[in-house]
């Protein structure tokens, strides 16, 4: 009985790779360890569930710590070589009492730790906010998911929308196309299609965004031609959506992104970069000083200077530049891809609806023996308590998410001031903060507090730890260069999937940008009282009489309440491929292998192994083969990185038209790239 049973507790933790949060309700008592064949079963005849961490740094022992209630108080026993830390003190080999609130800081992890009977029996809480989670307890760290999100990309005009959870019917197929037999059909036998919604091409793109756009210029450049690709997407521009959420996290063109000099998804070759660009318009101009800083970024970072990270515009005008140069509108179709199925003579059939949001139905079937699919973040996910409290009340204009379209809240601010609650501290949190910090210069009655789980002490990873500020956690070396290559990637593609994940969970972690001008912000805010940090794990999320959020929230001490104007969630994107429709059938339907990420499984040329259909394969890109064989998987190195590696098996494979980019056809068609003249 989750709901009252007092010997439960309910343990919180984020993701490091996927930065989203998760919870577990859990029997006590709780045995912590590295291995779960050493962990005990039982201790005086009473079941001890397992809880299982994962580790790289060797600092997490194989049967690391136990948490029990003894005589109705909570405790924790370390049995460790490296010890526990209980709220920032390090323990070792020893008892310490904790109470409702507490973090526990094992090896990367830190987790928070509330007694179940008190998050759900609290006398300020009311009967409809005794819900704490979904989630069954499985007992095994990582296996859980965050409930399913109210805002999703609408599969239709790909524009963000909120809805209620689990009443979002615009993902599912019509109910009339594609029909029954179709979607029961392990294999489809096209004679029985009709052939005017039928059409051919050799080689698909799925999903239409950046990922597609690198996968297709790869083959344009490997001497595919345009009139051999199809590229089914839901907006014409391959970065729109990106740029979408950009925007509404305050990354207007203008700002610079978080990317490195030779992340170009414009070039397959990465020379010359965008620094090189930035440094030659400058020069161009007239500006010394600044085309040498430009170059003195990229020489010296990060020791001596600020990563350089490209603007925005350059990025995307570059696109647009390739995107012309190797026709892209020309393969490019509006499409909302419903399902895909194998056909018996040995290609994919993919069944897709061209009906525009005000427009009359439109369907159609497309057959390919070559298929990429790159669908992006499937939603995007608020805290739970923040979902809860939007559902309960109907409030979407005082509780947003930084990836919603929200200036309406930047807006009230400049005119009225009030106190915002930041959550999350990624690049979206130091973007919104950022924001805030410009409104403030408008009307300076604007307060910042910046909530948080627990502080934040630096991810570490054999002897490099990260730095920390203000319990900001910084990445100064761009989080792709780190495996783009060399050791790190060489590692991981040769792991298994276990060791993989572990890997993955060491290297990742939420972290943001080091910026000099950014960080005198925040020491100026802390200096100056209109910015404070705050800490403890969120009971609940309230109105009161006049209309004002009322967070409770429950640290070590005591139970605390925070009012605020506005509330937004900087947490991040929902990455669980089986979020996406299109996606989970296609896992459901195919039984296909997931990784321990809970991600496609992919071999390391980026080929889904058990959707090969004799001579025909597909292969995938993205977020949805996180834990795969690359680790910066979103990012615009990985797409291209998997793209290269996806267009080398269909060269090695024989595939029409194409041939491996290399030696002096590389060299040639680089000179066309630079030149600006057809592939």
């Amino acid at each position: 009985n989750i709901t009252g049973h007092s010997m439960d507790v309910q343990l919180t933790w984020d993701n490091p790779i996927t930065a989203e949060q998760h919870q577990q309700i859990l029997a006590l008592p709780i045995a912590f360890g590295r291995v779960v064949e050493a962990l005990p079963v039982d201790i005086d005849g009473q079941p001890i569930t397992p809880f299982q961490l994962l580790d790289t740094n060797k600092k997490i022992s194989r049967y690391h710590a136990q948490l029990s209630m003894v005589e109705g108080q909570l405790i924790i026993e370390d049995y460790s070589t490296n010890g526990t830390s209980v709220d920032g003190v390090r323990i070792q080999r020893g008892r310490h009492y904790l109470s409702s609130g507490s973090s526990l800081g094992i090896g990367n992890y830190d987790l928070t730790i509330v007694l179940v009977n008190e998050a759900v029996s609290n006398p300020s809480n009311d009967a409809d906010d005794t819900i704490i989670s979904p989630i069954q307890p499985l007992g095994l760290a990582g296996n859980s998911a965050p409930l399913s999100s109210t805002i999703i990309f609408h599969p239709q005009s790909d524009d963000l929308q909120a809805l209620p959870p689990r009443s979002i019917q615009a993902h599912a197929p019509s109910a009339t196309f594609p029909p029954p037999e179709f979607l029961a059909a392990r294999q489809v036998n096209i004679d029985h299609l009709p052939t005017s919604l039928l059409r051919e091409t050799d080689y698909a793109a799925i999903g239409g965004g950046i990922g597609s756009f690198v996968w297709v210029d790869h083959l344009r450049i490997g001497g595919v031609k345009k009139e051999q690709i199809t590229v089914l997407g839901l907006q014409p521009k391959p970065y729109a959506r990106y740029e979408t959420l950009l925007r509404n996290n305050q990354i207007y063109r203008h700002k610079r992104i978080r990317s490195g000099s030779d992340s170009c998804p414009d070039n397959i070759w990465g020379w010359p970069g965008y620094a090189l660009r930035d440094a030659w318009r400058a020069f161009s101009k007239g500006q010394l000083p600044s085309a040498l800083g430009f170059l003195w970024q990229v020489f010296a970072e990060p020791i001596l200077a600020d990563t350089y990270t490209p603007r925005a515009k350059d990025v995307f005008d570059s696109i647009d530049r390739e995107a012309q140069r190797i026709g892209w509108q020309d393969m490019w179709c509006y499409a909302s891809v419903r399902n895909i199925r194998k056909t018996d003579d040995g290609r994919y059939i993919i069944a897709y609806s061209a009906t525009r949001p005000d427009g009359p139905p439109s369907h159609g079937y497309l057959l390919s023996k070559y298929l990429h699919l790159c669908t992006g973040y499937p939603a995007i996910k608020l805290l739970d308590d923040l979902q809860r409290y939007r559902i309960t009340y109907g409030d979407f204009k005082s509780v947003v998410h930084g990836y919603e379209q929200h200036d309406h809240v930047y807006e009230s601010l400049e005119r009225n001031g009030g106190t915002v609650v930041i959550r999350g501290s990624g690049i979206v949190a130091s973007q919104i903060l950022d924001k805030l910090y410009q409104v403030r210069k408008q009307n300076p009655h604007v307060f910042i507090t910046h909530l948080s789980r627990a502080p934040r002490h630096g991810q570490r990873f054999g002897l490099a730890q990260r730095y920390v500020e203000n319990h900001w956690e910084f990445q100064p070396y761009n989080w792709p260069k780190g495996t783009w290559g060399g050791d790190m990637r060489k590692m991981l593609e040769s792991a298994d999937p276990y060791r993989r994940r572990e890997l993955l969970e060491a290297w990742g972690g939420t972290t943001t940008a080091s910026r000099r001008e950014w960080r005198q912000i925040v020491n100026q805010g802390l200096k100056e009282g209109w910015y404070t940090i705050s800490f403890g794990k969120v009971r609940t999320v309230k109105q009161d009489e006049q209309g004002r959020k009322v967070i409770y929230v429950q640290t070590t001490q005591s139970e605390n309440k925070l009012q605020a104007d506005f509330i937004i969630d900087c947490t991040g994107l929902i990455s669980d491929p089986q979020e996406h429709p299109l996606i989970n059938d296609l896992v459901t339907h195919y039984h296909l292998e997931l990784n321990p990420q809970n991600r496609l499984h992919v071999q390391n040329d980026f080929e889904i192994p058990k959707m090969q259909n004799e001579g025909a394969r597909m292969y995938a890109a993205g977020i949805i083969t996180l834990g795969g064989p690359y680790a910066p998987v979103d990012t615009f190195l990985g797409l291209q990185y998997a793209a290269h590696r996806s267009s080398e098996s269909l060269a090695q494979h024989n595939a029409p038209g194409i041939h491996r980019v290399e030696g002096l056809h590389s060299a040639w068609q680089w000179a066309k790239w630079a030149a600006n003249s057809l592939p």
